[in-house]
């Protein structure tokens, strides 16, 4: 019997009631804490007046997604070792954006990726081609996290069968778009800070359960979880989720670096660091988002590996051959339907916090890189951009929900390391560059983000990830020409060759004035906004 089935035959009215007092509180919060203030910087990154806590908590509260909290566990309960990589990542992505990207982007920058580029190169065709990388990346970021909610709210809700889960995701595709035009980045800060306190607090929970199992015993539970897997000693060891091979092995490191990269490349990330007065602060955001996706994640590989040493593999596989349902069992297993309830909450949280903020990043270059900067060439009033803003999101959110119906069923993890890999391929290389070399050039730009996000995007559709495999997104289509199914070991040195090779060619924008400039913002902190004080 699977966890719908279960919850179904138990009733599944406590939970419904739970869910509508989380959206109903939420949404009062929302309407509660937005401003007066109806200018797009307001709406974009609440005019920088967040403090660091806040904005640190709030920003782990975006970047801790489904994949984190259902997928993870679930690749570590039925992969072991080889599902570590997936905890790993994140951690030291949020060490790589607090060394080389936090205060260099809040003093170059505004609100976007393309505000940053425009700083010191040709400000039309850079944020043209810096709303089109956001709006791909972040429409393929939403695709995977309504996925998750038609795969695991549906069951948590005691809903069977695709049209309920199709249900599911048309009314968080709903909840999603009210929540962020009510009140933007203010309204969605609420949502990520509810989320995060649920986030951990669930988590720890049932971690002290599964480690009182154990007699707090770490090898006791590795032990049992080697001894239920079916796998022996082999499910501590790499190799079974990519085989010895030399492609297996190519591949697991491709994966690794999408996912320590790639972080450093979403927009709605990046779009969170200049919700803060100052550079400094900037850098305190992420470093709270740090501790706080360290421990997390420590708690997350607690419960992958407890889940398959008190359920064992079967019991997970059957439930859900993706596992993405291992860390609900455990909580019923462990704390039976109240538990179970609790987690299934976070869940439905975690899912709603992440779409907000990233539909959020969506509209937003939409309507500030492509119609104000893009199409206007910045000559479009306030009012015009903040409505363009609220009917991006609304458009937004419909198309995302649309086109998540095709993709339902497929693990959360696995679709957000291709999203990871195409953000590293194609934001990263241009910012690195744009922030720490003087030779770059907006034909360098240009390629680099073009260049980076049609190949990277090329390689997916091409890999076992979409087609040839009954784990595929398209079962039946044998498409497959790349071996890899994560593309960041080509794509991402490759968007640093795009990159390069298109500054090198381009003899006709030396551009020194324009990065001393940049530069001397980035030392000194210039592009702080002292005038607003954090609240």
């Amino acid at each position: 019997m699977t966890t719908a089935q279960r919850l179904t035959d138990s009733g599944s009215f406590p939970i419904f009631v739970v869910f509508a007092a989380f959206v109903s509180g939420t949404l009062f919060l929302a309407i509660w804490v937005t401003s007066d203030r109806a200018t797009p910087g307001d709406f974009y990154v609440s005019d920088g007046r967040l403090t660091p806590a806040r904005n640190g908590i709030a920003l782990f509260g975006d970047y801790m997604s489904a994949a984190t909290l259902l997928g993870s566990p679930g690749l570590v309960a039925l992969t072991g070792y080889d599902g570590i990589p997936y905890l790993l990542g994140p951690i030291v992505a949020c060490i790589v954006m607090l060394l080389l990207v936090a205060e260099p982007f809040h003093s170059a920058g505004r609100y976007t990726v393309g505000d940053v580029l425009a700083r010191r190169l040709r400000p039309r065709p850079v944020h043209w081609a810096a709303g089109i990388a956001t709006l791909v990346i972040s429409l393929a970021y939403l695709i995977a996290q309504l996925v998750g909610a038609g795969v695991l709210a549906a069951p948590i809700l005691g809903l069977t069968g695709r049209g309920a889960q199709q249900a599911v995701v048309a009314s968080l595709g709903v909840l999603m778009i009210i929540y962020v035009m009510i009140g933007g980045m203010r309204a969605t800060t609420v949502v990520q800070l509810v989320k995060a306190v649920m986030l951990l607090t669930g988590g720890v929970i049932v971690a002290i359960l599964v480690m009182s199992e154990f007699g707090w015993n770490p090898a006791a539970l590795m032990s049992r979880a080697a001894e239920n897997s079916g796998l022996g000693e082999a499910f501590l060891q790499p190799g079974v989720r990519y085989g010895d091979d030399g492609a297996g092995k190519l591949d697991s490191v491709s994966l690794q670096l999408a996912l320590v990269l790639g972080a450093a490349g979403l927009p709605h990330l990046l779009m969170r660091l200049n919700a803060v007065p100052t550079a400094r602060a900037a850098r305190g955001s992420v470093q709270w988002a740090t501790y706080l996706t360290l421990a997390f994640c420590v708690m997350a590989g607690v419960l992958g590996f407890g889940a398959v040493a008190l359920l064992g593999r079967d019991a997970i596989t059957a439930d859900s051959p993706s596992g993405n349902s291992a860390v609900l069992l455990l909580a019923e297993f462990l704390g039976g339907p109240f538990l179970l309830t609790v987690i299934s909450c976070v869940a439905f949280a975690t899912i709603l916090a992440v779409v907000a903020g990233t539909v959020l990043a969506a509209s937003t270059a939409l309507a500030h890189d492509l119609y104000q900067a893009g199409f206007r060439g910045g000559e479009a009033s306030e009012k015009s951009e903040l409505l363009f803003a609220k009917g991006a999101v609304l458009v937004i959110g419909l198309i995302a929900t649309g086109l998540s119906m095709y993709a339902q069923g497929l693990n959360i993890s696995l679709l957000v390391g291709l999203v990871f890999a195409v953000a590293g391929s194609t934001v990263l290389p241009t910012l690195i560059y744009t922030l720490y070399w003087r030779g770059f050039t907006t034909r360098g730009a240009l390629w680099g983000l073009y260049g980076g996000l049609f190949s990277s995007v090329l390689l997916v559709l091409l890999s076992p990830a979409v087609s040839g495999g009954p784990a595929a997104l398209l079962p039946t289509v044998d498409l497959v020409v790349f071996p890899l199914s994560n593309p960041a070991v080509v794509s991402i040195p490759f968007g640093f060759l795009l990159g390069w090779l298109g500054s090198v060619l381009d003899r006709g924008e030396p551009g020194g004035a324009e990065f001393a400039e940049t530069e001397a913002r980035i030392v000194t902190g210039a592009g702080a906004r002292p005038d607003n004080d954090p609240v």
